[in-house]
């Protein structure tokens, strides 16, 4: 019998049964055909693997992640999966979405298209994620619509304004909610919901949203898969006593391991999906269940049924892995052919500019003075009470106190102070729009820094602890169009330049997985103190992530889903 390729003398992970069987694997058309003992006297095989008694596992697959984390093209997170052992992903591309709306979403599809890796994207369903901010970009009903004539969409993505749904029945999400009920029943419907409980969680859930992969308590979780929610387990949620909790309960068919977010220098240095799997067969967890948890549980989850296991009529993405302890990939397969050998060279492929013209001119800001960076104030006193937002290492969530500071001749001294400026500005040209406020805690304790990279409005940041260096961080990401800049004492530290939709680099992952690395160092040298420096940072503009951040509009109680102002009455 004809066959493409015939794997022999491997340990086959089956997931009907979670275990390993020890046989040969028949590849024909890019699907596994046999999965037993019948070898050579039976098969006729194009091509033949020797296996030598290594671990068979199903191509690892991410449902939940946003490659403008990475802050890399699509073929560039492409050609990092691989090595990687992960062949299929669904990510949401919210952050081109906010800069850039539908047409950002549509070249991100369009720069997949060719890549290794099977990508099945996600609907950004919150942009903006809030009404108190301004986006360069918004998704309508309409824009759904036409996305998911595409055939590329699997879900309508992260569902993130969890207040207004619970609390405003008219709002723009629950309208599309009510569409997506109305004229996509099937479609699976993801969510974002930190921290609800028990009526408020459950008003989620009879929303239509039925997954959560925000950080998790076992409170929590617990509570999430009672009520039938399907929980998407990122690495700030693998503490002991949750890994435990899964380890312990037969929940096997309601979570799986996803990655979210992963910082370019990570993903370089550390690696990606394949790090979670191997991390939780450290922490106690069976590596059936592991790997059970990176494969047929997500793909089931999006219904992916040609794939996440090795059976006929399956598509033939596999890897081989020598240790299940280590879970070193020597060898990948994607289709039925080898992409990824850990002996051979692995060689990013040099490609050009992949996307539109208008995407590399997307800052329309004018060179920002002192004047951009003062806080004046109609008061009489010499002094007032601030709202001030809190950083602490651990935790992408902040928490407000009340700081009092100086004014002098109608204007702030926050110089003087102990705490530093956070100042952001609209900069899509649509109307000027800026905000103040003043940050303390795990951050830089002198200089300066700013970005165009801000979850999720992606509005420029700037945060500092004098004029000078603000200017002149913020006025140097203002004329590389996009990127992140930081300052010390008048001197640039370091640039990583984004010049796609000011979130993106065309550079290779290696390039900027340098470049991130040396960010980050330049940050924590400035007394910049977090697991996630630039997540930290760039989620100081996110208005659904609690409790005190800021847009363009102002300072944001997130827990309340309100504008507050920074100086506190009374």
């Amino acid at each position: 019998m004809k066959i493409d390729m015939l794997v022999r003398d491997v340990q086959v992970f089956n997931s009907y049964f979670k275990t390993f069987i020890k046989g040969n694997a028949a590849i024909k058309n890019g699907k596994f055909f046999y999965l037993g003992d019948l070898d050579l006297e039976t098969f006729e095989p194009l091509e033949t693997v020797e296996g030598n008694g290594r671990y068979m596992i199903p191509g690892l697959v991410d449902i939940h992640l946003h490659i403008e984390s990475t802050m890399v093209t699509p073929s560039t997170f492409s050609y990092g999966l691989i090595k990687n052992g992960v062949t299929t992903i669904v990510p949401e591309p919210h952050e081109m979405a906010n800069v850039f709306g539908i047409s950002g979403i549509k070249e991100m599809i369009k720069a997949s298209k060719d890549c290794v890796v099977d990508m099945f994207y996600a609907i950004p369903s919150s942009v903006p994620a809030t009404s108190m901010e301004t986006t360069g970009g918004s998704i309508e009903i309409s824009d759904i619509d036409e996305l998911l004539q595409t055939g590329m969409v699997h879900c309508l993505g992260e569902i993130m304004n969890y207040f207004e749904v619970i609390t405003d029945p008219d709002c723009k999400t629950n309208q599309i909610l009510s569409h997506i009920k109305q004229h996509y029943p099937q479609l699976i419907i993801e969510g974002h919901v930190p921290k609800l409980l028990d009526l408020d969680l459950q008003k989620i859930i009879f929303a239509g949203i039925d997954s959560d992969h925000t950080h998790q308590s076992v409170e929590g979780m617990e509570a999430r898969i009672a009520a039938g929610m399907f929980i998407e387990i990122q690495e700030k949620s693998m503490t002991q006593e949750v890994m435990d909790y899964l380890i312990e309960k037969d929940v096997n068919e309601h979570f799986c391991f996803v990655t979210d977010d992963v910082m370019a220098d990570n993903f370089k240095n550390r690696g990606h999906l394949n790090k979670l799997l191997q991390k939780a067969i450290e922490m106690g967890m069976p590596p059936e269940k592991a790997i059970y948890a990176c494969t047929f549980t997500p793909a089931m989850r999006m219904r992916m049924f040609d794939r996440g296991a090795i059976a006929p009529g399956k598509i033939a993405d596999f890897l081989l892995v020598s240790d299940l302890k280590s879970f070193e990939v020597e060898q990948v397969y994607k289709n039925g052919e080898m992409v990824y050998d850990s002996t051979e060279a692995y060689v990013q492929p040099a490609r050009g500019r992949e996307f539109p013209e208008n995407f590399y001119h997307s800052v329309t800001l004018d060179p920002l003075t002192e004047e951009d960076f003062t806080i004046k104030v109609q008061l009489e006193q010499d002094q007032c009470s601030c709202r001030i937002i809190n950083v602490q290492d651990g935790s992408t969530f902040t928490k407000e106190s009340i700081g009092e500071l100086k004014v002098e001749e109608g204007r702030l001294c926050w110089e003087e102070s102990e705490y530093a400026l956070i100042a952001t500005f609209e900069r899509y040209g649509k109307n000027g729009n800026r905000a103040h406020g003043l940050i303390t805690g795990d951050i830089l304790k002198r200089g300066a820094v700013a970005t165009t990279y801000s979850h999720d409005n992606h509005n420029l940041l700037v945060i500092g602890h004098n004029k000078d260096d603000m200017m002149l961080a913020a006025n140097e990401v203002i004329r590389r169009q996009g990127g992140i800049c930081c300052v010390d004492n008048g001197e640039i530290l370091s640039m990583l330049p984004l010049p796609v939709g000011g979130i993106l680099s065309e550079e290779p992952l290696a390039t900027v997985g340098g470049q991130v690395e040396e960010l980050t160092n330049a940050l924590k040298s400035l007394g910049y103190k977090h697991y996630n420096i630039i997540m930290s940072l760039s989620t100081l503009s996110l208005p659904v992530s609690p409790a005190l951040k800021i847009t363009d509009q102002g300072l944001i109680h997130v827990n309340e889903g309100k504008i507050v102002p920074l100086i506190v009455e009374g």
